[in-house]
């Protein structure tokens, strides 16, 4: 690659490419076209970015990424400003004022967009591409799920044939295999191996429950370990609904996000939580493509999700550049077959005992003991000191600490406790569940 770009990653301390990243950049460069089956989190982005920039030269409009979500466009286009002048890249998308971006495109060498924007753009015609020279699909699955993939078929249609065309996808289901046969010539797949899926750094639990007790197994973890942000995950827009509710009527700094929730509520959502005034974050799939989300702590599987690929997308929102992260699933009985699938396709999940009110109560008391510690370092509690004196001398010292440990203990627990039923043990069902794997794996050999 070119010096400045080359000198552009050693300044944002990139050094190192990810496999992805290895194994796309150079037939990229070399304009070829590309499938690259990669998840969330994998480094897809530079990926594509890093051979787009060097493909820009002089002006007019160059190069089109679509991106299936305008959250994952404001990202890549974020992505690119740190390689090329800002002024030469324009996002577009929904609910933004259109007229400024008729403008912005007019002077632009990049568009980043989402289809359904960019099919208005097309039909007023502010936007043309006849000049492109290479295009690159994102997220093409989600894209498919969303319903954009015939919109991106129709934007296709409006670039030169002779472009180089990138497809990124998790997954690869038929419709977007199609897309690929009829926009693509000749392309390399390039599929990162399984056992590059998931990051080593992340520490993959689960725990049996029943479907009833999720809720307090939830409120147990999340007392445990405290997390200052969270991303916890459902399979439907109403559990993430019901769950937000839940959480909140139980006083955590709980919030919701989903494909229903209009986009002033979602940028409302977003900025609450990068800024730590919402600490957990309830999201379907679909709409937690394409955050960026830095230092999330934990995130939870409250559903198990419904591909293995969605899996390995959840858990790679922690455990980003470099650090540590947890991820706790919760399998019901009738869904061990699943999770097998899963850890056959991305690793070992290690299997947790439910904690205990018990453990819940100790950890509280230590977080508690600690707060205290930390008020005893600083200065306010010194005018408390007349009032300390006065019931030392009716009680002993440790009687005083005693009962404003207790009185403390009720302010600081966040609900009550409720019992969560033992599911029987693993050979009651598990083993059932691990021969008619064995069944399925002899049918397959």
């Amino acid at each position: 690659m070119s010096e400045n770009t080359l000198s552009a990653l050693e300044r944002i301390g990139v050094n190192t490419p990810t496999p992805i990243q290895s194994l796309a950049i150079p037939p990229t460069l070399k304009g070829k076209d590309v499938i690259g089956q990669a998840q969330t989190g994998t480094g897809k982005t530079f990926a594509y970015i890093l051979p787009a920039i060097e493909n820009i030269t002089g002006d007019g409009l160059q190069i089109l990424v679509l991106c299936p979500t305008r959250e994952l466009a404001l990202q890549v286009t974020g992505e690119f400003k740190k390689f090329i002048d800002p002024r030469d890249v324009v996002t577009v998308y929904g609910g933004q004022e259109i007229s400024y971006q008729i403008r912005a495109i007019k002077k632009s060498k990049v568009v980043v967009g989402t289809p359904g924007r960019l099919i208005d753009h097309l039909r007023r015609k502010s936007i043309k591409l006849d000049s492109i020279k290479m295009v690159v699909i994102d997220e093409a699955d989600e894209m498919l799920n969303m319903g954009f993939i015939d919109d991106v078929g129709t934007i296709l249609e409006e670039v030169p044939p002779q472009r180089q065309t990138l497809l990124f996808s998790a997954t690869m289901p038929k419709p977007i295999i199609e897309i690929t046969k009829k926009f693509q010539r000749d392309p390399i797949l390039i599929k990162v191996p399984s056992k590059e899926l998931t990051v080593s750094g992340i520490h993959q639990h689960y725990f049996s429950v029943k479907e009833k007790d999720k809720n307090e197994l939830l409120f147990r973890i999340l007392d445990i370990y405290n997390p200052q942000s969270a991303m916890i995950f459902c399979n439907t827009k109403k559990t993430v609904d019901d769950l937000s509710s839940a959480l909140k009527e139980n006083n955590y700094l709980a919030d919701a996000i989903h494909g229903d929730i209009k986009q002033f509520q979602r940028d409302k959502v977003m900025n609450a939580f990068k800024s730590k005034n919402v600490k957990i974050l309830v999201a379907t799939d679909v709409a937690a493509r394409g955050l960026d989300i830095k230092d999330v702590e934990i995130v939870i599987n409250y559903d198990l999700p419904n591909y293995n690929e969605y899996y390995v997308h959840r858990i790679g929102r922690t455990g980003r550049m470099g650090k540590s992260g947890i991820a706790f699933t919760f399998v019901t009985s009738h869904e061990i077959y699943k999770l097998h699938e899963i850890e056959r396709y991305a690793g070992k999940i290690e299997k947790l005992e439910i904690p205990s009110i018990e453990d819940v109560e100790n950890k509280s008391k230590t977080v508690l003991l600690n707060k205290i510690r930390e008020e005893l370092e600083g200065e306010g509690y010194k005018r408390y000191i007349e009032n300390a004196k006065m019931l030392v001398e009716e009680f002993s010292e440790v009687e005083v600490v005693a009962a404003l440990l207790k009185m403390n203990e009720k302010n600081f627990r966040k609900r009550e406790f409720k019992a969560i039923e033992k599911i029987r043990d693993r050979s009651d069902f598990e083993k059932r569940y691990v021969k008619k794997d064995r069944r399925v794996a002899r049918r397959r050999n």
